[in-house]
C-alpha cells in the first residue's frame, strides 16, 4: 500500500496587491515586520495592527518585483473592507495603489516531515519546507501522481495540528492581542523601526509579559467532545475557549496561569 506523503487542496485567499514607487517604503512603515529587506521572490508574515496595537490581520507579504508587493490572508467575511480601510488610513501623498481581489491558491503540505521543493511555491504556515502555497495554475508539481488531492477539511486538520492561527477563528480583527497568538516571533521585527501599534508589542515584549489568555494546542482527553466556541474546563472551572477543533487536535485560548496544552509558537521558526 502506498503511503501519501504530500497532499494538496485548493483554498480561496484575500489578496491585496500594493504597487508603485512608494509601495515598499509605505508597507515597511505600516506593517510589524521588515518589508524593506525582502528580496524579489521572498515572503514574510506580518501583522497589520490598529494604532492601539490590536491585530487587524495576519498577512503574508511577498515581494513580486521592486515596486509590487502581494499581501494575502484568510478569506474572512468583512475582513477585506477592514484591512483596506486600515492600509489606506495613513496613505497620504504616497505613490502606491492598492487593489483587492480574491484568488484561489493551491496549498501543498508534507505530512511526514519530508521537505517540499515546489518551484514558484510560497512558504506557508509552519514553514520549515513542509508547506507551500501558490496561486492556482502558477506551479508545476512535477510528479502529480505522488500528490493526493484532499478536501479543505483535511487541510484544516493539518493547520490545527501545526498550531497556526486563522483569521476569524484564533484572530478576531480589531480584538486579538498580538502576544496572544503565538506567532510574534514570525510576524514582528524588533529592529525595523516605527509602525502603528508598535508601542503595545514592544511594551509586552520588553516586560516579558503575555496576554491574559494564550493560544494552546490541546490533545487527548482534554478535547473529547470539544467544539469550536465551547468552554475549556479544568477541574470544573472554565479556563478558556476552543477556537478550532480537528481530528485529535484542537486550538484554544487558555488563561495564562493554567498549565495545560502546548503553547503555540514555542518552537516556530521564521519564514524566509
Amino acid at each position: 500500500m502506498t503511503v501519501t506523503k504530500i497532499v494538496a487542496s485548493e483554498i480561496e485567499r484575500l489578496v491585496f496587491t500594493v504597487s508603485g514607487p512608494d509601495a515598499g517604503k509605505y508597507l515597511h512603515s505600516q506593517l510589524s515586520n521588515d518589508v524593506a529587506s525582502l528580496l524579489v521572490g521572498q515572503s514574510r508574515y506580518s501583522f497589520v495592527l490598529e494604532p492601539m496595537g490590536k491585530v487587524i490581520a495576519l498577512v503574508r507579504v511577498t515581494r513580486v518585483s521592486e515596486e509590487v508587493f502581494v499581501l494575502d490572508t484568510d478569506a474572512v467575511e468583512a475582513l477585506s473592507d477592514q484591512l483596506l480601510e486600515r492600509l489606506n488610513r495613513f496613505k497620504i501623498r504616497v505613490k502606491a495603489e492598492i487593489v483587492v481581489s480574491t484568488e484561489k491558491y493551491l496549498c501543498i503540505r508534507s505530512t511526514d516531515g519530508s521537505s517540499l521543493e515546489v518551484e514558484g511555491g510560497i512558504p506557508a504556515q509552519w514553514g520549515n519546507g513542509l508547506a507551500v502555497d501558490a496561486p492556482l495554475g502558477t506551479v508545476d508539481l512535477g510528479h502529480p501522481e505522488s500528490i493526493e488531492q484532499v478536501t479543505g477539511e483535511v487541510l484544516e486538520v493539518l493547520r490545527i495540528r501545526a498550531g497556526w492561527p486563522m483569521m476569524g477563528r484564533e484572530i478576531i480583527s480589531g480584538e486579538t492581542l498580538p502576544a496572544a497568538t503565538g506567532v510574534v516571533s514570525r510576524a514582528v521585527s524588533f529592529t525595523k523601526g516605527c509602525y502603528p501599534g508598535q508601542e503595545l508589542v514592544e511594551r509586552m515584549d520588553s516586560r516579558g509579559s503575555t496576554a491574559p489568555k494564550t493560544l494552546r494546542l490541546l490533545q487527548g482527553e482534554r478535547i473529547v467532545g470539544a467544539v469550536a466556541g465551547g468552554a475549556i474546563i479544568v477541574d470544573g472551572v472554565e479556563v478558556g475557549v476552543f477556537t478550532s477543533v480537528g481530528e485529535g487536535d484542537a486550538l484554544g485560548y487558555v488563561a495564562r496561569a493554567v498549565d495545560i496544552g502546548v503553547l503555540v509558537g514555542s518552537a516556530n521558526d521564521s519564514v524566509e
